[in-house]
């Protein structure tokens, strides 16, 4: 209302000073040239600020998201619980003498529900809940990220205020941004001026404010951030949220397919167990591809067919349309046998599938049966990998007389085995450092490693030679066969007939 009387009442003025012979044409150059310059600060960054910028949460000040809804996470999800316990019980925490919680940091590979694990917070403790990135709070212009910082803290105590809650979580997504280590930008201060905002705003922080704000951090590049924000006093907890165990993959499949039809015969514990080194963000994807796939076919339910291809495009990405010529095509199905020749006589049953079916940059793929998840790898399993990851290129050997391109990746993978042989004490040099072993020196021991496993893959290849090829010629009819059908073509076969026919 005000602003309608403010433009009413200057309207009404101008026209009485142009009834009173006033030119208005300067007038109306300089409203024009105010204009122009207001829009095009407000473009450039300097008028946005997170009164009026709708940011990522803005719309959504009331989590939903309760830890029941987050798998795979109960070792994050026990720590977090008992931070904001801290905060939750605060008569206990008084009567204990514990200094409530400022801040919490999760740290953690992309895609393992740090988010989710804030919203959930925020849920927990019946509080206000607003996020926002560490990008958004840089500009080229100097003071911005700062204005931003405090308008973030007062707009989360005024949104509190006025739903009646006595809390705030703050969760600020891509914190290396915010909080990189401060003098690394010495082109302009903005960055370091925003970080000395978020400390100071942090300190400010009182348990006998009216609104309890809690920061919730979330980063997968801990190691970028200032010392002064991890200090005690101000990220007091920090949460690691690493990639889900074989149980907490099945504990995340079964919530992404508690609203989806799964056919009879659909074993989440074995698409767990084959989903080694997926993130929950990776298993969402899966189910959700492989409900895109039943729709694709016409079907009512989600099969295990459409698992195990969803979990191929997961891993490799979708089919192309690449038309190899045949000659290329028995080569790649000889690389891929070679591999999993290798890979079953060092490991029996060590397959699921074997396909030649081009996706992403890959022409042809292994996939590894599930095993037992390792912290922990010997010289003994390091050195096999090594052979596997040669045996596409070594079959190709054998078979043609001569490599090709298509084990560049194969290569590199045993390289870095190699170098983490060395590196790790592990090769015939014992313990190593880099900077004082001559190169020359770790240099021999990497190629006999190589040299090595070379010569092993070499008489597993040769050895079954025949067998590969009549495989090679079955796969390149097939495009994919399983794991047991290959090693029947392999005769590697170590199980009886009969339950090689019930299986």
């Amino acid at each position: 209302m005000k602003k309608e009387i403010i433009i009413g009442a200057g309207a009404a003025l101008f026209l009485f000073l142009v009834k009173q012979g006033l030119d208005p044409v300067p007038f109306f150059l300089l409203a024009g040239a105010m204009g122009a310059l207001h829009y095009y600060l407000r473009n450039r960054g300097l008028e946005k600020n997170f009164e009026t910028l709708e940011y990522k949460g803005e719309k959504e000040f009331i989590s939903h998201v309760s830890f029941a809804d987050i798998g795979g996470q109960e070792t994050a999800k026990r720590e977090l619980v008992e931070a904001l316990d801290f905060l939750r019980e605060e008569e206990r925490t008084k009567a204990l003498g514990i200094r409530p919680l400022k801040g919490i940091l999760l740290t953690g590979p992309p895609g393992t529900g740090k988010t989710l694990m804030a919203k959930a917070a925020a849920h927990y403790m019946d509080s206000v809940f607003m996020a926002a990135s560490g990008s958004e709070f840089i500009e080229m212009y100097a003071g911005v990220g700062a204005q931003r910082v405090r308008q973030l803290f007062s707009r989360a105590r005024r949104l509190a205020q006025k739903m009646g809650k006595n809390r705030a979580v703050i969760f600020l997504d891509e914190l290396e941004v915010l909080g990189g280590k401060r003098g690394k930008h010495t082109s302009h201060l903005e960055y370091d001026q925003t970080l000395n905002q978020l400390l100071v705003e942090m300190d400010g922080l009182r348990a006998e404010d009216g609104v309890r704000v809690l920061v919730i951090g979330a980063t997968n590049r801990a190691d970028l951030l200032d010392e002064a924000l991890l200090r005690p006093g101000r990220f007091d907890r920090r949460v690691q949220v690493d990639l889900p165990a074989k149980e907490g993959r099945r504990k995340i499949l079964e919530i992404h397919t508690k609203n989806k039809p799964l056919a009879h015969g659909v074993d989440l514990e074995r698409v767990a167990r084959d989903t080694f080194g997926f993130s929950g963000a990776h298993l969402e994807s899966l189910v959700n591809e492989a409900a895109i796939l039943s729709f694709r076919k016409g079907k009512q339910e989600i099969s295990l067919e459409e698992m195990e291809e969803a979990l191929d495009k997961v891993l490799l990405g979708e089919r192309t349309d690449k038309q190899l010529r045949l000659e290329e095509l028995e080569r790649v199905a000889i690389h891929e046998t070679g591999h999993a020749l290798v890979s079953e006589t060092l490991r029996p049953k060590s397959v699921r599938t074997l396909t030649i079916i081009p996706r992403g940059r890959a022409l042809g793929f292994m996939r590894p049966a599930g095993e037992e998840e390792r912290s922990l790898y010997t010289k003994k399993y390091m050195e096999e990998q090594i052979a596997i990851c040669l045996g596409g290129a070594v079959a190709e050997e054998v078979i043609y007389g001569e490599r090709s391109t298509g084990a560049a990746n194969d290569l590199e993978q045993a390289a870095r085995l190699a170098r983490d042989m060395i590196t790790t004490g592990l090769s015939s040099l014992g313990v190593v450092d880099e900077d004082c072993t001559p190169q020359k020196k770790i240099y021999r021991e990497f190629q006999k490693i190589m040299t090595s496993q070379v010569e092993r893959a070499t008489t597993i290849i040769e050895a079954k030679k025949d067998h590969l090829q009549q495989a090679a010629v079955v796969l390149l009819a097939e495009e994919k066969i399983s794991g047991a059908k290959l090693r029947q073509l392999l005769k590697m076969d170590p199980e009886p007939a009969a339950t090689r026919t019930s299986a």
